[in-house]
């Protein structure tokens, strides 16, 4: 999540962000592009260019294939931390770093782009002890994982990795709750476990269930990391590049991990950037690094960028949808974004197995 003092940044901005906010009020008040099944009305307008004022689509190995800006009436609607995508690549599951589940599906238009929100539910989310609280003190949810018939969420604050049957997570409390392998006082009270993912199968991690840490720092400087499970199970770490901190990350087919890393600074202003870790290199005891798949800024279709995922369309191809987190503030945005990522590389790397 953001923290109160990098929020200044946006005041430079504020003037475009208020006339976008009520240009969709207005799109509200006359129904446009609405979508009212399940329990929270969405309404979404159509975003066609990633760089604002380009119709440039292709970004390195990356296309871009459209989004959404979405709002709603519900006024628990926004703090998208993390997405996962079910195995048909259109129900989904997000956590709100205030504490609920929201689930729903997308839909796309006749060129396949995404055109809005469907079926959207909003439940609280339920401790070990099946309470569910107000605020963000004990369920300020930040990682998401859907690992076979569980569901593991990451929280932040009172950190920890707390286990949820799938199906029946939404009615359900923590079932469990699983040893993070980082020592809490090295975790920052407001920079914790931001990312929960499993590895392929088929990588060498073997299914192995593996956190990163926002702003956790070891005693150089870079982001702790562990692998919770599996034949290497512990401690790595993450190059830290800059002044990014990492949000999410998903896996490739080939074993690769994707990292969402976000920047807020008044010096800098607002930043993302997509990086890529070969699987092979992540191990115990490792110090991981990666290429730079993407970055955006203020020229770019971007906000507090807090959630990845990566999944296999019906043609085979690698998609990467973000979303971010609006902190539910007026001068913020909630997006989801869609990439292409090329065969070739999504494919690529000495951990690549070629598709049947």
């Amino acid at each position: 999540m953001m923290s109160s003092e990098n929020r200044f940044h946006f005041s430079a901005s504020c003037s475009k962000r208020l006339c976008r906010a009520a240009s969709i009020a207005l799109s509200i008040a006359v129904g446009a592009s609405s979508s009212w099944a399940g329990d929270v009305p969405v309404i979404s307008r159509q975003i066609s260019d990633f760089r604002i004022g380009s119709s440039e689509t292709k970004f390195g190995s990356l296309e871009f294939l459209g989004g959404l800006e979405m709002v709603s009436s519900r006024a628990l609607f926004g703090s998208l931390s993390s997405i996962r995508f079910r195995q048909d690549q259109k129900h989904f599951v997000v956590v709100l770093d205030t504490g609920q589940w929201l689930t729903g599906s997308i839909e796309r238009d006749v060129k396949g782009r995404l055109s809005g929100l469907s079926d959207v539910e909003i439940t609280p989310m339920k401790n070990g002890d099946g309470r569910s609280f107000e605020g963000k003190g004990h369920m300020d949810a930040e990682g998401l994982a859907l690992d076979g018939d569980r569901i593991l969420v990451s929280f932040e604050q009172d950190h920890r990795v707390d286990v949820y049957p799938d199906p029946g997570f939404a009615d359900s409390g923590a079932i469990a709750t699983l040893p993070i392998l980082i020592p809490r006082e090295m975790l920052s009270y407001n920079r914790g476990i931001e990312t929960i993912t499993v590895a392929p199968a088929s990588s060498p991690l073997r299914s192995g269930v593996v956190i990163v840490s926002e702003r956790g720092l070891d005693s150089d400087g870079n982001r702790l990391a562990a692998i919770l499970s599996g034949p290497l199970k512990g401690r790595f770490a993450v190059k830290r590049d800059g002044s990014f901190d990492i949000t999410d990350g998903a896996f490739l087919p080939n074993g690769d991990l994707l990292l969402l890393e976000r920047r807020f600074n008044m010096a800098e202003g607002i930043g993302m950037r997509l990086r890529r870790i070969n699987g092979g290199d992540i191990r115990p005891g490792a110090i991981v690094d990666g290429e730079l798949l993407l970055e955006g800024n203020f020229n770019s279709q971007i906000d507090n960028m807090e959630g990845l995922d990566a999944f296999q369309a019906a043609d085979g191809t690698t998609h990467i949808i973000l979303v971010s987190d609006d902190n539910h503030s007026i001068l913020q945005r909630n997006l989801m974004v869609e990439f292409r990522l090329s065969e070739e590389a999504a494919w690529a790397g000495p951990n690549s197995q070629k598709r049947n």
